[in-house]
């Protein structure tokens, strides 16, 4: 008998209800990397990595690593991502690898099966990827994530400098992160009238300010999570955060790397970061807001902390 998994959007708001709505990254940089006082080779990418695995599994909703900073040590890079996904598997952490792929045809269904398919070395829960190919180029990506019960998350609209050019650019009334917002909350249709997140997610960074007013996109409609890159060092606190999102806040799963692996080496010093900026989302999330005269309906299910908890003592993962 085949088993249904478990979709992933359930298992992403049940893992930020329990752990807080945090994603901790993994960058092993070289300014990093020697700032804690290891080589930058492989065996000090090693330590660096295992280490955050340490501090970070269990504790944290999801845990994203960047792809290119092991790819850059080639297949022994590579093996260190595998085991890093593999270890927070097993520890039932949640992982997003930041690899931003995008093609189109064979190529893209390629990519789908290495990072999220059945066989694949060490899949992900979910992967980041680029839609500037056209959203419907993402479908073999968007479509195996759907059947196995994993996610992607699309960007949508970034905080580097150069992203508006193409990210808030039109073609007649509808900008370009407005129709990626559209075809993601086409595929999340139906988790929306169940009121669940869905699969596909968001990019869409903590810095961007009015961006997602000035474009006029409802994220709250599109029932997406919104992985928000940004939270700590470069600039995003929760002032930013609810500039940004307001009343998608619940959806919001905000990704801090630097800022917490600043406080490296030591693992309880990682720990104590962590909790730390855990404590201060979830200050955020909680606030009352003065939305709910609004009449809003429909919204995505905000999982309890009791629920979250519930669905990970049931075992509901991959």
């Amino acid at each position: 008998m085949t088993t249904v998994p478990t979709a992933f959007g359930t298992r992403l708001g049940a893992a930020m209800a329990a752990a807080g709505p945090l994603c901790a990254g993994i960058d092993p940089h070289r300014s990093l990397v020697e700032g804690w006082g290891l080589t930058y080779d492989v065996a000090g990418l090693e330590r660096f990595a295992l280490t955050c695995v340490e501090a970070f599994a269990g504790r944290v909703a999801a845990v994203k690593p960047q792809s290119a900073f092991f790819e850059v040590f080639g297949s022994r890079g590579v093996a260190v991502l595998e085991r890093v996904l593999t270890e927070l598997r097993e520890a039932d952490t949640l992982t997003i690898l930041d690899a931003k792929r995008g093609d189109i045809g064979s190529t893209m269904t390629a990519y789908a099966e290495a990072y999220l398919g059945t066989e694949a070395a060490a899949p992900a829960d979910a992967l980041t990827v680029s839609p500037y190919l056209g959203y419907e180029s993402l479908r073999p990506a968007i479509d195996l994530a759907h059947r196995t019960g994993r996610g992607v998350f699309v960007l949508a609209l970034t905080s580097n400098p150069e992203g508006a050019a193409v990210q808030h650019a039109r073609r007649r009334d509808e900008s370009v992160a407005g129709s990626i917002v559209r075809g993601a909350a086409g595929d999340n249709r139906a988790a929306r009238s169940s009121g669940q997140l869905g699969h596909v997610g968001l990019v869409v960074g903590a810095t961007v300010g009015s961006a997602v007013t000035d474009l006029a996109l409802d994220l709250r409609a599109a029932a997406t999570p919104i992985l928000a890159p940004g939270f700590g060092a470069q600039g995003g606190d929760v002032a930013a955060l609810e500039h940004t999102f307001g009343p998608a806040r619940s959806q919001v799963l905000a990704a801090s790397s630097r800022d917490i692996l600043a406080a490296g080496p030591e693992p309880h010093r990682l720990v104590g970061r962590l909790q730390r900026s855990i404590e201060e989302l979830r200050g955020w999330v909680d606030r009352p807001t003065a939305l709910g005269h609004l009449g809003l309906q429909a919204r995505p299910h905000v999982t309890t902390r009791q629920e979250g908890a519930a669905l990970h003592e049931r075992g509901q993962g991959r």
